[in-house]
C-alpha cells in the first residue's frame, strides 16, 4: 500500500483551496496556480514512472482491507489518463491569465478550476463504484461553475440544458449503483467483477450492465446521447472549452471502458456488438455536424463525438489491437482537442468573430495560427506519422482481423471528413487575400499560442515516437484482456 496514490487527487484539491484565499490578489494566484500545476505534473510523472516499473499502487484508504473500505488504485491505464489530464491542466493555467477577463478570474475561476482537476483525477482513480459516482459529482459541480462563468445569456441558456441532462444521467448512475448492490452485495469493482464471473453474467445484470452504459454514454455524448454537447462547450471562454472538450467526455468513456473490460465481459454478444454500432453511428453523425456549421468553435465541438466513436469501436471489437488503438486514440485526442479548443479560441479573438464567412486571408497576419491549425487538422485526422494514424491503424487492424469491414469503411470515410471539416477552417479563414481592416486591428496573442504548441509537440511526439510510447499502451491493452490481474491486486488473492 502506497500513499502515492492519492496524490493527484489531493494535490489539486488542496491547490484550490489555498488559490480560494488568495482570490483576491490576481497576480498571486495566478502565479500560486501555475506553481501548483506545474508540482503536480512533475508528481504525477513520479507516480507513472513507479505504476509502470513496479505495478499497480493500491491505497486501502483509512487501513480499511478490501474490499470493505474506499480504494485507489493507480495502474497504468488510470495513471498514463492522470499524467495526460495534468499536462492539459498545465498548458492550460498558462494560457488562462491571457485569455480571462479580470472579472472572471476574480470569480474563483481558478479554484473551480482546481475542482475540476480533482473530480476527473479522483474519477480515473478510484476503484469503487459509489465513489466513481461521487467523484463524478465533484467535476460536475465545477463545471456548473465553469460553464457560467461570466454571466452571460447564452451562457445561462445553455447550462440550463447541461445541468439537466448531468442531473438526469446522476440520477440514472446512482439508480444503477443500488441495483447493481442489491444484486452481488458490493461497490468495489474489483468484487464486484469477481461474483459478476461467477454467476456468468446472467439475466438481471446484463441489464444494469446496459443500463449504466446508458449513463456513460449519456455523459461521453454517444449516438444517439449526443444532442446537449456542441453548444455547451462552446459558451464558456476557451480555456474552459478545452478543459471541458479534453476531459469531461472522456471520463464517462473512461467508465465505459474500465466497467466493460472489468465486470460486464460475460456476453459480448448483447454489448460489445451494439458497441460496434453505437460507434459508427457517433462517428457519422458527429462528422455531420461539423461540416453542416460555419462556426469554428462548433466544428471543433462537433469533432469530440466522432473522436469518441473510434474509442467505442474499440471496446467493442475487443482484442488487444483495437484495445491498443482504443487507448492510444484516447490519450491521443485528450491532448489534440484541448490544442484545438485553444486554438480556435485564439483565432476567435484576433478575427473578432467565430463565423468563417466572415473571416479570411488571416494567414498574412497572423502566419504562426495558421500553420498550427494546418498541423493539428492533420493530427486530428490521422494522417502518417502522427498520433491519430497510429490509433485508427491499430484499430483497423484489431477491426479487420474480426472482419469488421463496415465498421472499417465507415471509420475510413470519417476520418475524410475530419479532415475536411477542419481543414475548411484554414482554407476559408487563413487562405486568400489581405482583410484590411485587420492590419488596423491586429491583436496580440503570443502568450495563447505558446500552450498550444507545448501540447502540439506532445501530439507529434505520440506519433513520431510511437516506438517509445507503444509498447506500454499494448501492455495496457493485455493488462485489460486479462481482469484477474486487477482483481487480484485489489483483492490480494
Amino acid at each position: 500500500m502506497s500513499n502515492l496514490a492519492i496524490l493527484p487527487i489531493i494535490i489539486p484539491m488542496l491547490s484550490g483551496i489555498i488559490v480560494a484565499f488568495t482570490n483576491k490578489n490576481v497576480k498571486l494566484t495566478r502565479t500560486l496556480t501555475k506553481l501548483f500545476v506545474i508540482i503536480s505534473l512533475i508528481v504525477t510523472s513520479y507516480v507513472t514512472y513507479v505504476v509502470f516499473t513496479e505495478g499497480s499502487i493500491i491505497l486501502e484508504t483509512g487501513d480499511w482491507v478490501a474490499p470493505y473500505g474506499i480504494i485507489m488504485v493507480a495502474d497504468e491505464l488510470s495513471i498514463i489518463l492522470i499524467l495526460t489530464t495534468n499536462i492539459i491542466a498545465a498548458t492550460a493555467a498558462f494560457y488562462a491569465p491571457h485569455s480571462l477577463s479580470l472579472k472572471q478570474e476574480n470569480h474563483y475561476f481558478y479554484t473551480f478550476f482546481f475542482l475540476l482537476i480533482t473530480g476527473v483525477s479522483g474519477a480515473f482513480l478510484t476503484g469503487d463504484l459509489f465513489n466513481l459516482f461521487v467523484f463524478f459529482e465533484v467535476l460536475l459541480m465545477a463545471s456548473y461553475a465553469l460553464i457560467v462563468l461570466g454571466g452571460e445569456r447564452v451562457q445561462l441558456r445553455e447550462s440550463i440544458k447541461y445541468v439537466l441532462i448531468n442531473l438526469f444521467s446522476s440520477m440514472l448512475f446512482v439508480t444503477a449503483v443500488a441495483l447493481l448492490y442489491g444484486v452481488v452485495g458490493t461497490v468495489n469493482m474489483a468484487q464486484i467483477a469477481e461474483r459478476v464471473a461467477e454467476v456468468d453474467q446472467k439475466g438481471i445484470l446484463t441489464t444494469i450492465g446496459v443500463l449504466l452504459f446508458f449513463v456513460f454514454g449519456t455523459k461521453a455524448a454517444l449516438f444517439p446521447l449526443y444532442y446537449w454537447l456542441p453548444r455547451p462547450y462552446i459558451v464558456p471562454n476557451p480555456v474552459v472549452s478545452a478543459l471541458f472538450g479534453a476531459l469531461l467526455t472522456k471520463v464517462g468513456i473512461y467508465s465505459i471502458l474500465r466497467v466493460f473490460t472489468l465486470i460486464f465481459t460475460h456476453r459480448p454478444d448483447i454489448t460489445h456488438e451494439a458497441f460496434i454500432w453505437i460507434a459508427g453511428l457517433s462517428m457519422l453523425f458527429g462528422v455531420i455536424g461539423a461540416l453542416s456549421t460555419n462556426n469554428i468553435k462548433l466544428i471543433i465541438a462537433y469533432n469530440i463525438i466522432p473522436a469518441i466513436g473510434f474509442i467505442i469501436m474499440g471496446i467493442g471489437i475487443f482484442n488487444k489491437d483495437a484495445l491498443s488503438g482504443s487507448i492510444y486514440y484516447f490519450v491521443h485526442d485528450m491532448i489534440i482537442k484541448s490544442a484545438l479548443f485553444l486554438l480556435v479560441g485564439v483565432i476567435s479573438y484576433v478575427a473578432g468573430t467565430s463565423d468563417l464567412r466572415k473571416m479570411k486571408g488571416l494567414i498574412h497576419y497572423y502566419p504562426v495560427l495558421g500553420w498550427l491549425l494546418f498541423i493539428s487538422a492533420f493530427v486530428l485526422a490521422g494522417i502518417p506519422p502522427f498520433s491519430g494514424f497510429i490509433g485508427k491503424l491499430l484499430l483497423l487492424k484489431g477491426a479487420l482481423s474480426n472482419d469488421e469491414v463496415a465498421i472499417t469503411i465507415i471509420a475510413l470515410l470519417s476520418s475524410l471528413l475530419i479532415l475536411y471539416s477542419v481543414m475548411k477552417i484554414f482554407i476559408r479563414g487563413f487562405w486568400g487575400e489581405k482583410d484590411a481592416t485587420f492590419s488596423l486591428t491586429k491583436k496580440p496573442a503570443q502568450g495563447q499560442i505558446i500552450p498550444i504548441v507545448c501540447l502540439l509537440a506532445v501530439s507529434v511526439f505520440l506519433g513520431i515516437g510511437a516506438e517509445y510510447v507503444y509498447p506500454a499502451i499494448d501492455g495496457i491493452a493485455e493488462y485489460l484482456l486479462d481482469p484477474e490481474i486487477y482483481i487480484d491486486s485489489v483483492l490480494k488473492e
